[in-house]
């Protein structure tokens, strides 16, 4: 890092800091603090949403996981376009009709006051533990790289997000979210051009796209029904359209941002933007790591993107065996140049394979060479392991960052760390904003005996974003890195949020189920999708994590129905 990126990062996050606190100071009473005043039009709703959803997360582990396993990550969001007509259609006109604070509050309304604390209870407990690996996840990674203190990073990217949110509530966050996409958009496009100008003079970007299909890095589509798979076509409309469903009409993080629209419409339309440009925002950031990986194509790279897993090799006498893969892995690369360019220039061409065994498509032992690639990481990841059991060898999360700090030129590398934490900055924001209005609303205030007046309610907000901002910031202290941060985020949600779903698709469209039974079986649910994950978790059964929020859901009403008849007929028997 020199000096030119260390003002640009410095001078970046204390701008949108300054500037959130500035534009909001003031703000006094529940509607203003919690629900932005009704102020934001719909391009201001859909770039907040966006803006909560894409944390540091999306930019550091996408482009990893799309470097290893290519752009199939893209089905995750198939469903989100589906979620967002729903959402229009019935969700968003029933909390405008009620004029909630938050999206418990009709639950309510529709049951009773234990179906809404169990809800919001399910949402506090997903999205607290959310915040903290959103916090953690790029200081984790830039504790590596850079060599800074974990939980000092921990603190000051808590701290920043904490002290704008608690100045201007919901519009604080509203605000600078816009100036967070602006750095976030510039900062991939920047990265994505510069990726295709490293490529050698005779490579452009539709060669690139060639040795990235040889590769197959590009197959977008699996229309199996393979449970070993974790993303396909089918787990990302059905699965995905009840995780879409699930976080953005019922994750008060997500409610809340679309809440402060002027208008129904304008909530309407923020939302239907965010629609259309999510998948294809999502598809050009798997599509960078793509380009990474094509990039790397004709570079060095090292045996493993974290640092840290390197240096604990260093020094013991697993280091001599280490290098020894290491060598090994550059003798590919010289291989692996020469078959890309011919899979541009000779794509029909065979070769013969080494020992006489015959001739394969270039194509093929372009794949070859790399499967070979993956068998000498996968060995190194052991040596990590035997060296020093406690160091991270998944290094998944760390390849782009890696590509960041060695490749761009100064100046730019401090831009693309503040696209990092911008990300890490706005999620955050959101979190700790949502956590803190639903303790207020749906716990706080609702069991309140004494009248308070709005400044009361606004100082406690305050109070509550100060202390879940410290709880996060411990979770963060004390978490450990998972298979891929973005999935770990997902797995977490997909844990609590098919229960809630159900929950609500309930009070929509099934009026014969009544609070006890919705109540009894959303209990239940939680415990049977939680048994279920555990036992894929420990490969006793398979099913990805995506299709827990279908199962989740459907068992809720499921079970509602079943125990609404058993109880009605009670009810008739005592009455009889």
């Amino acid at each position: 890092m020199q000096d030119i990126d260390w003002i640009v990062l410095v001078a970046t996050l204390a701008f949108i800091v300054i500037y959130g606190v500035y534009r909001t100071r003031g703000r006094k009473n529940v509607q203003d603090y919690i629900r932005g005043g009704n102020e934001s039009k719909w391009w201001t709703v859909g770039l907040s949403v966006m803006a909560t959803q894409a944390s540091a997360i999306t930019f550091l582990s996408t482009p990893g996981q799309a470097f290893n396993d290519g752009m199939g990550f893209v089905q995750f969001y198939f469903g989100l376009p589906i979620a967002m007509v729903i959402i229009c259609l019935f969700f968003i006109p029933i909390y405008h009709r009620l004029n909630v604070y938050t999206a418990y509050e009709y639950l309510e309304n529709r049951f009773d006051q234990r179906t809404r604390s169990l809800a919001s209870g399910l949402f506090l407990l997903s999205r607290g533990l959310a915040a903290g690996i959103t916090i953690f996840a790029p200081s984790i990674i830039l504790s590596a790289v850079l060599g800074w203190d974990l939980n000092t990073l921990n603190i000051i990217i808590g701290s920043l997000v904490v002290i704008y949110t608690i100045s201007g509530g919901t519009k604080a966050v509203t605000v600078t979210q816009k100036q967070q996409m602006a750095v976030i958009f510039l900062g991939m496009f920047v990265a994505f051009f510069l990726i295709i100008s490293y490529l050698p003079q005779d490579i452009n970007f539709a060669n690139a796209l060639e040795i990235a299909g040889a590769s197959d890095k590009m197959n977008i589509l699996d229309f199996s029904f393979d449970f070993d798979n974790r993303y396909t076509v089918w787990s990302g409309i059905l699965g995905g359209t009840f995780l879409m469903l699930s976080y953005f009409g019922t994750d008060q993080s997500q409610v809340q941002r679309y809440l402060s629209g002027k208008s129904m419409r304008e909530m309407q339309l923020g939302m239907i933007f965010n629609g259309i440009l999510k998948v294809p925002m999502q598809f050009f950031i798997l599509l960078v790591g793509v380009m990474v990986f094509v990039f790397y194509q004709f570079n060095p790279t090292p045996l493993n993107f974290n640092p840290a897993a390197t240096q604990a090799v260093q020094g013991t006498p697993f280091e001599k065996e280490y290098n020894l893969l290491q060598n090994e892995l550059n003798e590919l690369r010289s291989d692996k140049s020469e078959l890309s360019h011919k899979v541009v220039s000779s794509p029909e061409a065979s070769i013969r394979q080494p020992g006489g065994s015959g001739e394969v498509s270039v194509s093929e032992a372009l794949r070859e060479i790399n499967q070979k690639e993956d068998a000498i990481r996968e060995k190194a990841r052991m040596v990590i392991s035997q060296a020093d059991k406690n160091v991270e060898t998944n290094d998944k999360d760390y390849v782009f960052i890696h590509f960041i700090l060695n490749n761009l030129p100064r100046g730019l590398i401090g831009l693309l760390l503040a696209v990092i934490l911008s990300a890490a900055m706005s999620s955050t924001a959101s979190e700790l904003n949502a956590l803190a209005a639903t303790t207020t609303v749906d716990f706080y205030r609702r069991n309140l005996d004494e009248e308070k007046d709005e400044a009361h309610f606004v100082g406690a907000t305050k109070w509550f974003t100060l202390s879940w901002g410290i709880l996060a910031i411990l979770i963060a202290c004390t978490a450990n890195l998972f298979d891929n941060l973005i999935q770990l985020v997902n797995i977490i949600g997909s844990i609590f949020y098919g229960t809630i779903l159900g929950i609500f698709m309930s009070a929509f469209f099934i009026k014969k189920i009544k609070a006890k039974a919705v109540f009894i079986s959303a209990l239940i649910t939680q415990g049977v999708v939680i048994l279920l994950f555990s036992l894929d978790y420990y490969e006793v059964i398979r099913l990805p994590y995506l299709w827990l929020n279908f199962v989740g859901c459907g068992l809720v009403i499921l079970l509602g129905l079943i125990l609404q008849s058993s109880l009605g007929t009670k009810d008739k028997q005592l009455t009889n």
